[in-house]
């Protein structure tokens, strides 16, 4: 594949490039962003028609929006992308060894990455950006669903790496939408060193049944938030709502609510409600329908359902270690979060549950890029190599180890 050969070129061009030019790039697809506000309107309006023509559910119709919020937010997200440090060429801390010799790591890009990933447009720009400031070339392949903002958006990398000097292959988005580019382009370990899918399940499994290349999962989110018998319930409550109801539809909304037996029947009638008040479907325990007659019986696939929208599990557990274990049996090893004023309480849970995020008394929607001062995240990783949890310009790059001597050898061989 032609892309991917010419992102191998332009990767060696872009790793050398100064922090100057790649800023001036991000810039300046800022600026382009500001400026064609209408066309990327229009663009994304005719791909919101054709998904509804399609039949998509309006659920993830929502999802392919890429308006003046949008807008603005990428802006945002590349000014503040532009401002972070650059990561590469840093080199750690020289360590002294008794043989005479220094050693050390150099930050260095990882090379090219392929996206593949369905339907928020915003990933367009988040990816290119991010890759950019690290100095790795990226393919971006989007949906099929919202190929006319893609394309477009791809067009506007162009235009910016092209102002600032940089290779134009350094951000491309597949232009085709027929299923046997991916299949290519996952069969490209020659040109290609790292792929990161984002969307369903299915999208992922697929790609990870297919890649000759090494993958980065972006797996599903089933998060937590377990309220301790310790927390102040009025922070609970808000903390539970923002978590679920704000936005539903995103790999880190809550999934599932905890609540310690002993704040049960004090707090649980106040959340059931706000619930209500908010639209959600609450599938409980047994003792929570004892406490709410209104709400459905949750069964065992519940506990280890992603829902992505205005539904929720909840279930009464013993202490945080009952918590913990739950968590670990059920999670995805994604984000979540505990509400409590106990030392104890917070200790167990940090270092009990197994997942790339914890949370202490705050939502799980602070699991993000933007909030957690990377300026986006090109995905948020459940696995444990080499990546975990929001990733960001670090996460994108990889080291040279250095070795700096001065005329040391192993030996006494002379060269006489």
């Amino acid at each position: 594949m032609e892309i991917a050969i010419s992102a191998r070129a332009a990767s060696r061009e872009l790793g050398r490039a100064s922090t100057a030019n790649k800023n001036m790039a991000l810039l300046t697809m800022a600026q382009l962003l500001d400026r064609n506000r209408d066309e990327i309107e229009a663009r994304n309006l005719q791909d919101l028609e054709n998904a509804r023509v399609s039949g998509i559910e309006k659920r993830l119709v929502d999802r392919l929006v890429f308006g003046k919020k949008k807008i603005d937010s990428r802006i945002m997200a590349l000014e503040a992308i532009a401002e972070l440090e650059d990561p590469v060429g840093d080199i750690g801390e020289m360590i002294r060894m008794p043989n005479g010799i220094s050693v050390g790591r150099m930050r260095v890009p990882i090379g090219v990455i392929a996206m593949v990933y369905e339907s928020r447009p915003h990933v367009t720009v988040n990816a290119g950006a991010l890759c950019l400031k690290s100095g790795n070339a990226v393919v971006l392949r989007g949906g099929s669903e919202v190929i006319n903002t893609n394309r477009y958006l791809g067009d506007l990398w162009t235009m910016a790496l092209e102002e600032a000097g940089l290779p134009a292959e350094s951000i491309q988005v597949i232009q085709t939408t027929d299923r046997a580019a991916v299949r290519a382009l996952l069969e490209m370990e020659r040109y290609i060193d790292l792929v990161i899918p984002r969307g369903g399940e299915g999208l992922i499994r697929t790609v990870l049944e297919i890649s000759k290349i090494p993958v980065i999962k972006h797996f599903y989110g089933i998060c937590h938030v377990f309220v301790d018998g310790t927390a102040d319930l009025e922070m609970a409550l808000n903390i539970c709502v923002d978590s679920k109801a704000y936005a539903p539809e995103v790999c880190n909304a809550a999934e599932t609510f905890l609540v310690a037996e002993s704040v049960a029947n004090e707090f649980l009638p106040r959340l059931l409600k706000a619930m209500g008040r908010h639209g959600v479907e609450v599938r409980g325990c047994e003792r929570s329908m004892r406490l709410n007659t209104g709400i459905k019986e949750a069964v065992d696939a519940d506990w280890s359902a992603e829902y992505l929208d205005l539904v929720v599990s909840v279930k009464v557990v013993k202490d945080v270690h009952d918590a913990v274990n739950h968590i670990n049996r059920y999670g995805s090893g994604h984000t979540e979060s505990i509400v409590s004023n106990s030392f104890d309480s917070i200790g167990a849970f940090l270092q009990g549950v197994d997942s790339g995020v914890l949370v202490v008394n705050a939502s799980t929607m602070f699991c993000d890029g933007s909030e957690l001062g990377m300026g986006a995240e090109i995905g948020i990783s459940t696995d444990k190599i080499h990546a975990r949890g929001p990733m960001g310009i670090e996460d994108l790059t990889t080291y040279k180890n250095l070795v700096i001597g001065s005329g040391n050898v192993m030996g006494d061989l002379r060269w006489e």
